[in-house]
C-alpha cells in the first residue's frame, strides 16, 4: 500500500454510523435479523466464496483486518464507502450484503410434473429437474407396470444414465444384459447404446438421472 494511501480506520466500524441498528422486529410470524447481523453474515459467506482470507479482504478493500473482523462478528457500523469497498474487494453487488439470495427450493409432489407417457409400454416419465446451463444432467421420476418392455434407442454420445429403483422391481439397462432392481437398488449404463426398462411388479417407480458427459 502506497504511503499516501488512506486506510480506514477501526474507527469507521464503529463510528461514523450509517448503518441503522434496529432489533429483531417481527414482521408478521418472521423475525427480521438486524441489518448489521445481515452484513456480517454475507460478509462471512461471501469472502468464503471467494476462498480470499481476511488479510486479502482487508488488503483489497483498503481497511484493517481488525475492522473487516469486527464487521464479520456483527460489531461496528460500518459506512457506505466501506461497504462499497469491500464489494469490490469480494466482486459482489451491493445488494448482496444487505439481502442474502435465497435458497431455490422445488417441491413437485407425486401427482405432479410435466408426465410424458411411452407408446409402447405402460411407462412414463416425469421431468423433476431439467439441467441448469451450468450443469449437464436432467432428473426424472419414473412411473412403470408389467406388459411391454420401454426400449430406448440410443442417446448422444456420452450420457450415461443413472436409475435408483424406489418400489416394485425392474429389468433395467442396457439391452443385451438388464438387470433386475429391486427397491433401493441403483444402477448406471451408457446410454449411448439401447437401453430398456421393464417393469416386473404393479406400482414400479424409479429415479432416473440422465447425464450428459
Amino acid at each position: 500500500m502506497n504511503k499516501g494511501q488512506t486506510v480506514r480506520q477501526d474507527e469507521q466500524a464503529t463510528t461514523g454510523a450509517n448503518v441503522a441498528q434496529h432489533g429483531n422486529t417481527p414482521v408478521g410470524n418472521i423475525p427480521v435479523k438486524a441489518p448489521l447481523e445481515v452484513i456480517a453474515a454475507s460478509l462471512r459467506r461471501e469472502r468464503g466464496r471467494a476462498g480470499l482470507s481476511l488479510t486479502q479482504v482487508a488488503r483489497r478493500a483498503g481497511i484493517a483486518k481488525s475492522t473487516l473482523s469486527q464487521l464479520e462478528s456483527g460489531a461496528g457500523n460500518p459506512s457506505l464507502e466501506t461497504l462499497w469497498a469491500l464489494c469490490v474487494a469480494l466482486d459482489a453487488p451491493f445488494s448482496r450484503l444487505l439481502d442474502a439470495p435465497r435458497p431455490h427450493i422445488q417441491v413437485i409432489r407425486a401427482d405432479e410434473g410435466p408426465a410424458v407417457s411411452s407408446g409402447q409400454a405402460d411407462y412414463r416419465v416425469t421431468l423433476l429437474a431439467a439441467c441448469p446451463p451450468s450443469a449437464r444432467r436432467d432428473v426424472y421420476r419414473v412411473a412403470a407396470e408389467p406388459g411391454h418392455q420401454h426400449a430406448s434407442e440410443p442417446h448422444m454420445p456420452g450420457v450415461v444414465e443413472h436409475v435408483v429403483l424406489s418400489t416394485g422391481r425392474a429389468l433395467v439397462g442396457v439391452a443385451d444384459e438388464p438387470v433386475e432392481l429391486h427397491p433401493g437398488d441403483y444402477i448406471a449404463y451408457p446410454a449411448e447404446i439401447p437401453h430398456v426398462f421393464q417393469a416386473l411388479e404393479p406400482g414400479t417407480w424409479a429415479v432416473l438421472v440422465s447425464e450428459h458427459t
